[in-house]
């Protein structure tokens, strides 16, 4: 069989016209129940997570080379915001001009064709899933410590259960190294060919609270964001107490120096907490299921950004004003500094917060997984019959019930760094692809309506281009093992493209 080169990037580089985007949308079987209220919701709980209860704290000490932002972390705060900024006005111009189910995947391909489509689409899949994975891991951990606050209380087998239950690789590794341990005895390995062995932790807190807010995404995405909303609510009482409580006890000397590393300092902890502004986009994934998409997702998207930031900065000046910077702990830094002016009891309300924090992150990335798969499976590049929609609730059940078993799957084996690191790859490359889109979609289609523009275009989409690639540049050229993943996850993208989604489409036509 004769193969046509030609029509094959034809068909790679079509586009999907943004009116029949528009017309499928108003069609969907899926249930419009979201107002700007719900939106913002959604996006404080997807970046009020782990960024303000943990990542601050290293992002102002740093690594073991003390190579840490200090005071001046406020500074790599605005850095971040700034780098955000011109992504969420890119994400809010498309997606009031495009308002379907999707986010960067359904947008790509009404600016970029079908092979980019899919490519994107593949990215955020990584983005999303993975960066559940990790949060699920995280959510593991707080909600361990949370219980050893009830030792007194709980039997002793809840408290301290093993730790190959709760997939901690790294403490049951150190003990094993401390005590000279055969770590074999200790956990279980599935043994692979060429020698090759991955540890098995049966993660079961990180499953039963993946199992739960699948259930309740099945029950309706309406119903999910009262959960986050009340999860959002304890989550800002207590940051805002402990900004109130904090202030008192602020020593003004403990900001000098302001910044102790320099602008080397400065730039590390902007990479570092670049990571906590993760998760805005999501509001995007729910355009489809918003009663006025066009008006209230530039809002919600923006909001989100302002407010998060303003609270970041906020967190921190009371942080670094509390206790001096070398004694800030790394692991649960408010909770430490809480202690420290001898607020015990308050330190176990911020583990409370962090917990109500992840589970709302948690949910509200799954929602971005679900939502995101099913726009591809529309557009046949996955099999059709997993978008089914529940004759009850109207939610797409079965990839609801897909990506909370992806979840649960990767828990019992990734490690957390690792997953963290993949998931912001998959966010910087959106957040380049989306301001790209913005100055393509300007050319292309210059009379569409906009009930949103990104001002100082061309400036502003072109600076958010160039810094989030000089972040993936940097990280990329500061080694590790996760620039590798994200390359073979880009390449078994590929393969799926080649070898399904290409002829699948071409099928259902």
């Amino acid at each position: 069989m004769k193969i046509n080169i030609k029509n094959i990037i034809t068909n790679m580089l079509s586009k999907k016209s943004t009116d029949l985007f528009i017309a499928e949308s108003k069609s969907t079987e899926l249930k419009k129940s979201l107002n700007i209220f719900d939106l913002l919701i959604l996006g404080i709980s997807a970046v009020v997570g782990t960024g303000i209860f943990t990542i601050i704290g290293s992002a102002i000490v740093g690594s073991s080379d003390g190579a840490g932002a200090g005071t001046a972390i406020i500074i790599s705060m605005l850095i971040a915001a700034l780098a955000s900024l011109f992504s969420a006005l890119a994400y809010s111009e498309i997606a009031a001009m495009i308002p379907v189910a999707g986010s960067a995947y359904t947008f790509t391909y009404a600016a970029m064709g079908e092979f980019m489509a899919w490519m994107v689409g593949w990215i955020l899949m990584l983005e999303y899933a993975i960066g559940n994975i990790t949060v699920a891991t995280a959510w593991t951990g707080y909600f361990v410590q949370l219980l050893k606050g009830f030792k007194n209380i709980l039997p002793s087998f809840i408290v301290s259960f093993p730790l190959w239950l709760r997939n901690d690789f790294r403490s049951m590794y150190s003990l094993c190294n401390k005590y000279g341990w055969d770590v074999h005895d200790k956990m279980p390995f599935i043994n692979l060919p060429c020698g090759i062995e991955i540890p098995i932790a049966i993660n079961l807190p990180a499953i039963f609270i993946v199992l739960v807010l699948t259930i309740l995404l099945i029950k309706g995405v309406k119903e999910s964001t009262r959960v986050a909303g009340l999860m959002v609510f304890v989550n800002l009482s207590i940051i805002i107490s402990f900004v109130v409580v904090g202030s008192k006890y602020v020593a003004p000397s403990n900001w000098i120096p302001f910044a102790p590393n320099g602008f080397e300092g400065i730039l590390a902890g902007t990479f570092i907490i670049f990571f906590a502004y993760i998760g805005f986009d999501a509001i995007s994934t729910a355009a489809e299921e918003t009663k006025n998409p066009q008006r209230d997702l530039p809002i919600a998207i923006l909001g989100t950004l302002t407010i998060c930031t303003i609270l970041y900065i906020s967190v921190a000046l009371v942080l670094t004003g509390i206790i001096p910077l070398n004694n800030i702990d790394t692991q649960a830094p408010l909770a430490h500094a809480m202690r420290v002016i001898g607020k015990n009891w308050y330190a176990g309300c911020i583990s409370v917060g962090a917990l109500c924090a992840l589970t709302s992150v948690l949910l509200v990335y799954q929602l971005g997984t679900t939502r995101i798969i099913y726009a591809i499976a529309r557009d046949n590049f996955l099999p059709q019959s997993i978008m089914k929609v529940h004759k009850t609730f109207k939610t797409p059940h079965i990839i609801t019930w897909l990506s909370g078993l992806i979840v649960i799957i990767g828990s019992l084996f990734m490690d957390l760094n690792i997953s963290a690191e993949l998931c912001n790859y998959g966010t910087f490359a959106s957040f380049v692809i989306i301001c790209v889109e913005v100055l393509i979609l300007r050319k292309t289609e210059p009379n569409r309506h906009r009930p949103f523009k990104v001002p100082f275009c061309p400036l502003f989409p072109i600076l958010g281009i160039i810094l989030c690639s000089c972040f993936m540049f940097y990280k990329g050229i500061s080694g590790g093992t996760s620039s590798l993943y994200f390359l073979l996850w880009i390449i078994i993208g590929l393969a799926i493209y080649i070898i399904y989604g290409y002829k699948n489409k071409r099928l259902k036509q």
